[in-house]
């Protein structure tokens, strides 16, 4: 039988945001361990694999061509008529500027974690919580399949979308429908790529969401699709959708699929709770995930930063109650949700638009030069050649 383990902080997960967890806690001189369940941190890959770069400096991310494939000019916009919006990566949002290869890019913070001080068991399953007088003082857990108990002052669930820890710890991460994407992406081989840009094609040609072409290198994309659970008739549409977009371009129609992932993605406002006694969540797990664009690497390194500071300073003060938590909830807030929750908004009314509308604002996109992309900026400048469409959207104005 495994033998139990009792650690400062427990991480429970190995994506961006638990790695980023356990690295901070460690700086800060807490004993930490990670867990994953699988046998390899980063495998399998459930991404579009493009990022921004600004925030990579604030985390203590060294960007490296170890998982860096392409750097990109910026993001092309293509409407259902597919005219075309260009934007620089400075303004397209979390998804462009790198394209990365995400298992190594997992691979190098999981090392980062562990160059800082932590201690990371693969094959490692979380199966339950462990709790005294209401309090979460680590897990139940499985080590090659056999049963053991890690406990621990500070609990942290990093365990992605599909995230059992925070409900176990009773904390409320229950899904709409039209809160969920599901998912599907194709790496391409021998098809027309641009490797200057990320390109997003919007309409019912992705009904909620959008198509992606993510350039790897000359000739070789990922190509995906995610479409709005509340959209779609049944779990295998997205497959459905984003084949049917393959067979109208030729560039992309003689290709060859190479590999296939797919997955659900939350694009859900932010959560009104992200910690209990003894135990915070971060990243996926938390809702953290931008909801216009799907993308949650940023966000869950961002907030994995300030969670593990705080998880450090729990320990050091013996402290970790939900009212001393708060300091991680304000935090991550502070720095992330205004823009969540706008996203959330602006995804609420894109998700209604008409190909018609859509094919309107990136008709009235093409002609402006705009200082700064946002979606304040956008509607303006869409009311400005198009006010019927802006009707909807005046609480952006």
């Amino acid at each position: 039988m495994a033998k139990n383990l009792t650690t400062d902080v427990l991480v429970v997960g190995g994506g961006p945001s638990g790695s980023m967890t356990a690295k901070w806690a460690a700086r800060h001189g807490a004993r930490v361990l990670l867990i994953e369940k699988r046998q390899e941190i980063g495998s399998p890959v459930r991404c579009g694999e493009g990022m921004s770069k600004e925030w990579l400096k604030e985390v203590g991310i060294t960007p490296s061509p170890r998982w860096i494939n392409l750097e990109v000019e910026g993001a092309r916009i293509f409407s259902p008529s597919e005219k075309v919006f260009e934007i620089n990566e400075k303004h397209a949002g979390n998804e462009v500027g790198y394209v990365v290869e995400r298992d190594a890019f997992d691979k190098q913070l999981a090392i980062d974690a562990a160059n800082a001080g932590a201690e990371i068991h693969l094959k490692t399953a979380a199966t339950g919580l462990l709790k005294e007088g209401g309090r979460v003082v680590g897990v139940r857990a499985k080590e090659f399949g056999e049963p053991f108990e890690i406990r621990a002052k500070v609990t942290i669930g990093a365990d992605g979308f599909e995230s059992q820890v925070g409900r176990w710890a009773g904390i409320p991460t229950n899904l709409a429908l039209r809160d969920m994407d599901s998912c599907l992406q194709y790496r391409m081989t021998d098809v027309d790529c641009d490797v200057r840009y990320c390109d997003f094609y919007l309409g019912t040609v992705a009904p909620g969401g959008y198509v992606w072409v993510f350039p790897k290198a000359d000739g070789l994309a990922n190509v995906g699709i995610g479409v709005q659970l509340s959209q779609i008739q049944e779990p295998a549409a997205a497959r459905t959708f984003l084949d049917r977009w393959i067979d109208k371009h030729p560039g992309y129609a003689k290709g060859k699929k190479i590999d296939v992932v797919g997955g659900g993605v939350s694009i859900s406002p932010p959560l009104k709770q992200t910690v209990a006694d003894g135990i915070m969540l971060v990243g996926d797990a938390a809702r953290m995930i931008d909801p216009l664009t799907g993308g949650g690497i940023a966000n869950g390194c961002i907030a994995g930063k300030i969670c593990g500071e705080v998880a450090a300073k729990a320990v050091h003060d013996g402290t970790p109650t939900k009212e001393f938590f708060q300091t991680y909830e304000k935090g991550w807030r502070a720095r992330l949700e205004e823009k969540l929750y706008r996203n959330w908004l602006a995804k609420e009314k894109l998700c209604s638009l008409s190909d018609e509308t859509f094919n309107k604002v990136v008709d009235a996109l093409v002609d402006v030069k705009l200082e700064k992309l946002t979606v304040h900026n956008i509607l303006k400048a869409v009311r400005d050649k198009y006010p019927e469409v802006t009707k909807e959207f005046e609480a952006f104005l």
